[in-house]
């Protein structure tokens, strides 16, 4: 068993217990608890949608925002959109094709203003903003899901151009302090038959998160992947000590025909 402390030996052994470990301590917990996040949001949006839609004003009231506590629950709203402070997010999809996520403010009969999702613009021009249908003029009610602010995680700038500024997440915050508004934060989002809707954005994780036990399997995937190397790596050792077995067989056979034949120079170690 001396061969194991070799240096290529200890590299390997290093490397393939340091894989075991990750996958049993870092990637397969890592799936699981997506798995939780995912099934603890469709019970949420279960709970949402059983709860009839209330005034905005009883669930964030002025001077507050909205809250993950609240996410998916359904509020009514009437107001005026203002289109001229009107923002798109990049980077979306819709039937697979390049989107943007259109955010229009909206100034509540309380005065406050809030940021309203639109829904998805397919987007037929490269990077510029699409031609979509503007929200209708006039006071309106709406019956939306609130949804927290989500953050640009790189913190990319701002792009500007033709059309409505374009930002990489639908963070309220973002929208106001472009267009100069002071904004509650959370967003609004439409579902179908609203007044100024576009492609309505999904509800609930993506269609790839939705697969049942997606996350699940992949845990145990990882857990399948860190087992497999360890039985590999016996495997591996077991070969190593069998060669080196059979090779000192061979060459004590030598050794033996040797001193028969009155040969004594000593065989070469293999």
């Amino acid at each position: 068993m001396r061969f194991l402390l070799r240096p290529g030996w200890l590299a390997f052994i290093a490397l393939v217990v340091g894989f075991a470990v990750a996958c049993y301590t870092l990637l397969a917990p890592w799936q699981f608890g997506r798995e939780d996040q995912r099934e603890a949001q469709e019970r949420a949006i279960a709970t949402a949608d059983a709860t009839p839609a209330v005034p905005l004003a009883e669930l964030v009231p002025a001077g507050s925002g909205v809250t993950p506590e609240l996410e998916w629950r359904q509020v009514t709203v009437t107001g005026t959109y203002l289109p001229d402070a009107e923002a798109a997010v990049r980077l979306r999809t819709v039937d697979g094709k390049p989107a943007v996520e259109v955010l229009t403010p909206m100034r509540l009969d309380d005065g406050r203003i809030v940021a309203v999702d639109r829904g998805l613009a397919p987007v037929t021009d490269g990077g510029a903003v699409p031609v979509y249908a503007a929200p209708p003029d006039g006071t309106v009610t709406l019956t939306a899901r609130l949804r927290p602010d989500q953050r640009d995680p790189s913190d990319r700038p701002i792009v500007r151009g033709e059309g409505a500024p374009q930002l990489y997440a639908p963070d309220s915050r973002v929208v106001g302090a472009t267009a100069g508004l002071d904004i509650v934060p959370g967003i609004l989002q439409l579902p179908a038959e609203q007044p100024g809707v576009l492609v309505p954005v999904p509800v609930g994780p993506s269609v790839a998160d939705a697969a049942p036990f997606t996350n699940f399997s992949y845990a145990l995937q990882w857990l399948t992947f860190g087992l497999i190397a360890l039985v590999a790596l016996g495997y591996f050792i077991r070969l190593e000590m069998l060669q080196r077995r059979s090779g000192g067989r061979r060459a004590h056979r030598t050794a033996v025909r040797q001193a028969l034949a009155g040969d004594d120079v000593p065989p070469e170690r293999p």
